[in-house]
């Protein structure tokens, strides 16, 4: 292990994924199964599992475990299954069924996400998520999932950024929810059959490992406030990402990283963490008082165009008297080949070049006019309002609600805005932590998208994960039981359900004067700030100290009312800001040690003469896998201080893929 870098992390021995068959790319998934050890129906009925997170990765593995036969426990900390996040996606969902004849494939699926991901994902993993997608599609119309259909009865496809082909089967602008509502009814089938224990209105607080293997969780019932021990012989976190660190972002305001940080303190290791998706087509920061924002979906750029007035006179006027020769369609103007259906990355950083050259419209919000416009205009007139209408007419209602304009009339303002989050426990191919006995799937593990996630990837990941990977990989970890039962009172277990405790107690008993949200506030807005779009090493280590001021804080000054054996919802939000807190720090280190321009994440130092990111494939071509950084710097202050993280690189091999800058020009 090397000395400390940059004082704020030590680098340690490279780690390896050793579960993907030495076999070519195509052949791998089905060498996996069949090398795969099986569990026969009777023993499945003594293994248990549980499974935290109720979204279309959590409910789907949930609805399959059961189906097969195990014992399921799963848990969400909303009041229903149906209320996980994943209902708020909008656009769609990929699959290589090539139903437009326009050259799509299963290697062109694979070839476009590493590619869109900037070549920082794990080619083995991404080439099994595009094999298995048409499955997914069938899956979900045999549950009968309303995906839009074409006028003879096949179904639709739509085009999303960072392709050229049309892949996104969709069911108007309520993809997520459809998607969601079929995985809960085969999830609500299994509760019924008596395999699948529901747990709502439950917070995983910690996990138990025993014997080195995790056994276990600790869950607070958020209604009466008790304390509760669930053990098992594997478990499962599919609860999602942490864009919530930067408190504005179109995440659930519940969303939080609690569950997987619980288990990157035991020993999971955490992969990429400040690989951030920025979503460029989000309604703007309207003021101070926002506590979320509304995503807008990416559907849209399919017909609408992006624009900004070409004069900085003309950010103020109706932009409907602004004439065509004054408009600037930037995307379409850099990059002709894409247009508007550039990434992600892209998208957003070209929206803030142009709002940071004086070009953005709608209100002052500091010292910049922070939005662009996406203009219906064009696809209005050539395909009549009732068509855009069906296409896009639950969008264009929620725009409207929410700002009071009508964006038939008038252009739709958009910015960017924190969406999701490629980062997350690193897995190896069978989906399992450096914790045996630990599965993490959907956007709580990194494995899929690398450093920007292409449009309507998600869903197909969640539902990959839940329906058809897991069930074929954690088989082969529970073939080795039935594992020895673990009692309540074994000293690992109770070792957790008392730091639980005592870190409620501790809580509690600070008393200080500052709210939990404006602690959370200024977190989001250091992370915004140094961690965001644009990053540099000073103002990292900047970011990092800050961080550190406001947690030393936290711990001394919080106040947090109420009390701990009932419902409290101010203490639910310090224990996620107390584990942002340090999620964000850790953040920060990754993105200060990979000092290389990488999908979104900018680096000012790394980019090329025309300003595009720069990366460094003879530097940072590995996943940087996290290990907690054990031992308080501060004993006297216990939760205010953090080790030194511990960074362990795993390669990453291309066989498939030729490496290269990518371009969308």
């Amino acid at each position: 292990m090397t000395d400390l870098i940059h004082g704020v992390y030590t680098e340690g021995e490279k780690i390896a994924d050793t579960k993907a068959p030495k076999v070519p790319v195509a052949g791998m998934w089905e060498k996996r199964k069949m090398d795969a050890a099986l569990v026969n129906p009777a023993n499945r009925r003594k293994l248990s599992v549980i499974i935290v997170g109720t979204g279309l990765a959590g409910g789907a593995a949930a609805a399959t475990l059961g189906e097969a036969g195990y014992h399921v426990k799963s848990f969400c900390y909303q009041d229903s299954p149906r209320r996980a996040h994943s209902i708020a996606a909008q656009g769609g969902i990929n699959a290589a069924k090539n139903y437009k004849e326009d050259g799509d494939s299963v290697y062109r699926l694979f070839y476009d996400t590493v590619k869109g991901g900037d070549y920082r994902s794990r080619e083995t993993n991404v080439y099994r998520l595009a094999e298995v997608s048409a499955n997914i599609i069938d899956q979900c119309v045999a549950q009968g999932v309303p995906f839009a259909r074409e006028y003879g009865g096949l179904l639709d496809n739509r085009s999303f950024g960072g392709v050229q082909v049309s892949r996104t089967f969709y069911a108007r602008g309520q993809t997520g929810q459809q998607l969601l509502i079929g995985a809960y009814q085969a999830l609500e089938r299994q509760v019924a059959a008596g395999t699948v224990e529901m747990f709502t209105r439950h917070e995983m607080l910690e996990l138990i490992v025993e014997d080195g293997r995790a056994r276990g969780i600790i869950a607070r019932d958020l209604v009466t406030g008790e304390i509760q021990t669930h053990l098992a012989d594997a478990v499962v976190l599919a609860s999602g990402g942490y864009g919530n660190v930067f408190f504005l972002s179109t995440n659930a305001m519940g969303s939080n990283v609690t569950a997987n940080w619980r288990a990157h303190r035991k020993g999971a290791y955490f992969g990429n963490p400040c690989y951030t998706q920025i979503h460029p087509t989000c309604i703007p920061v309207s003021g101070d008082h926002q506590s979320k924002l509304t995503l807008m979906s990416e559907s849209l750029r399919n017909d609408g165009r992006i624009w900004v007035p070409k004069k900085r006179e003309d950010c103020e006027k109706d932009p409907r008297t602004i004439p065509e020769a004054d408009r600037d369609y930037y995307l379409e103007r850099i990059y002709p080949a894409f247009g508007n259906l550039v990434p992600r990355d892209i998208a957003s950083r070209q929206a803030k070049n142009m709002c940071d050259e004086g070009r953005g419209v709608g209100p002052m919000v500091g010292d910049f006019r922070r939005g662009v416009y996406l203009d219906f205009a064009d696809a209005i007139k050539r395909l009549g309002q009732k068509a855009v209408e069906e296409k896009y007419g639950n969008l264009f209602d929620m725009y409207a609600r929410i700002t009071g304009e009508n964006p038939y009339e008038t252009p739709m303002r958009i910015y960017p805005a924190v969406h999701y989050t490629m980062g997350g426990l690193w897995v190896d191919y069978d989906l399992q932590s450096t914790i045996p006995g630990l599965f993490v799937t959907g956007e709580a593990n990194f494995s899929d998208h690398g450093a920007n996630r292409l449009g309507a990837s998600a869903l197909m990941q969640g539902l990959a994960d839940g329906y058809f990977v897991l069930p074929n990989t954690i088989r082969d970890y529970l073939a080795k039981g039935p594992f020895p039962k673990v009692s309540e009172d074994a000293p690992a277990v109770v070792e957790a359900r008392t730091a639980v405790e005592e870190r409620t107690k501790r809580l509690l008993a600070i008393k200080g004067e500052r709210s939990v949200d404006s602690f959370h506030k200024e977190l989001g807005n250091i992370m915004w700030e140094y961690c965001g779009m644009e990053r540099t090493e000073a103002g990292l280590l900047k970011a990092i100290d800050l961080i550190r001021g406001l947690r030393a804080e936290f711990w001394r000054n919080v106040k947090i009312l109420g009390s701990a054996d009932t419902l409290n919802q101010s203490l639910e939000k310090a224990g996620r800001v107390a584990d942002f807190l340090e999620l964000g720090e850790l953040m920060c280190i990754d993105a200060l040690h990979r000092a290389e321009s990488c999908g979104g994440h900018f680096r000012a130092e790394s980019q090329t003469e025309d300003g595009e990111a720069l990366r460094h494939d003879d530097q940072f071509l590995y996943v940087a896998a996290w290990e907690f950084g054990d031992g308080e710097s501060d004993p006297n202050q216990p939760g205010s201080t953090m080790g030194a993280p511990v960074l362990h690189k795993e390669d990453l091999v291309y066989e498939a893929i030729e490496l290269k800058q990518r371009s969308y020009k």
